[in-house]
């Protein structure tokens, strides 16, 4: 009996897979401060996070960001580091893990980080490697901004179109009010909304400067012009990150039920001294402490995933600060981080995508 092995079919041409790219923001490798200080260098030397003028840009980050902040930051990164490593990794590689299985395996999917690890050339380079029919890229940051979304996009495009054989690229756009992502989002709050029973409900989410949001209004004339600029869609504020931010809220707050005078959207996680998108997280939980509220719920929707500006800022230092201020208790609401129905919504719009369907 012959034991020669017979050789491997040859693949057809479609069975070629789809890759898929899932970006996040990114994470230190570590909590040692040398790790933090290179993955803070790495992000703030972006210009689209911090653009004033590349001197201006490089004396900030030099003279004052890098010399004392990592060492804050890295004990920040301590009080949420798991055994596991970064929550936001963690999280994250789960969900890419997931989506795999759900799109099988005429799918190869990979995850990167916009700074730090897994880095997108690595990811790129692996994604290639499988000879992908096209790459379907999938910014995870469901509000636009040009300094997250814009970023992640612009260096993923960089990165692809260095290759020699460049595939055919398609990108997932800003889902802030999406039926998929806000009902992953609505099933994850609404049990613990029940049994918190909170006297009010705040929708906090990163903070851009004002800036940024003014540079999005090709108009120059509608964005923060008025207090309500925001509530109304107009092609002027189609790339704004606040009006995206006021549209989640609204959209979860329909989903979840809940009284709109009960809830406020607000903004964290401000740097520097230069004006940042109002109301700010920390000041408006202060002034809701002393007014008499008793529990607060705290849902951070520009996450979709628990990271330090969730589990940290927001559940460990708003809390802290909460009940100093005479509050009863603050509830942090998880992210989806790798919640079935976000598993779900994120292999819909791949299939999508790719007409698979």
């Amino acid at each position: 009996m012959s034991t020669a092995v017979s050789p491997m079919p040859v693949p057809e041409a479609d069975a070629r897979p789809v890759g898929v790219l899932l970006i996040n923001l990114g994470t230190p490798d570590s909590t040692a401060v040398s790790d933090v200080r290179r993955y803070l260098r790495e992000f703030l030397s972006d210009p689209r996070v911090v653009d004033i003028n590349p001197v201006g840009r490089w004396m900030l980050l030099n003279f004052v960001i890098l010399p004392f902040r990592p060492r804050k930051s890295a004990e920040a990164y301590r009080a949420i580091w798991t055994d596991e490593g970064s929550p936001l990794l963690v999280y994250e590689q789960a969900l890419a893990e997931r989506v795999q299985h759900a799109l099988g395996p005429s799918f190869h999917v990979e995850l990167a980080m916009r700074y730090g690890n897994p880095s997108i050339p690595d990811a790129v380079d692996r994604l290639m490697a499988m000879d992908p029919e096209r790459i379907i890229v999938v910014p995870l940051f469901p509000q636009y901004s040009s300094a997250a979304t814009g970023s992640a996009i612009d260096r993923a495009l960089e990165v692809i179109g260095k290759q020699w054989n460049v595939p055919p690229v398609e990108t997932i756009p800003a889902f802030y009010d999406d039926p998929g992502f806000i009902d992953s989002f609505a099933q994850v709050a609404r049990p613990l909304l029940r049994d918190f029973q909170a006297d009010h409900v705040v929708f906090s989410y990163h903070g851009v400067p004002e800036r940024q949001v003014t540079k999005s209004d090709p108009t120059g004339a509608h964005c923060l012009a008025s207090p309500d600029c925001c509530k109304v869609d107009v092609p002027a504020n189609r790339y704004c990150y606040r009006a995206h931010c006021v549209r989640t809220s609204d959209r979860l707050i329909e989903a979840l039920d809940l009284d709109p005078e009960k809830t406020s959207t607000t903004f964290q996680s401000r740097l520097g001294r230069t004006p940042w998108i109002k109301p700010y997280t920390d000041e408006a939980l202060t002034e809701m402490a002393r007014a008499g509220v008793k529990r607060v719920a705290v849902l951070c929707p520009a996450f979709v995933a628990d990271c330090l500006e969730t589990l940290e800022e927001i559940g460990i230092r708003a809390k802290e600060d909460w009940q100093a201020e005479g509050g009863e208790d603050l509830l942090m609401v998880p992210s989806l981080n790798a919640h079935p129905r976000w598993v779900r919504t994120i292999a819909d719009w791949v299939l999508e995508r790719a007409g698979k369907e």
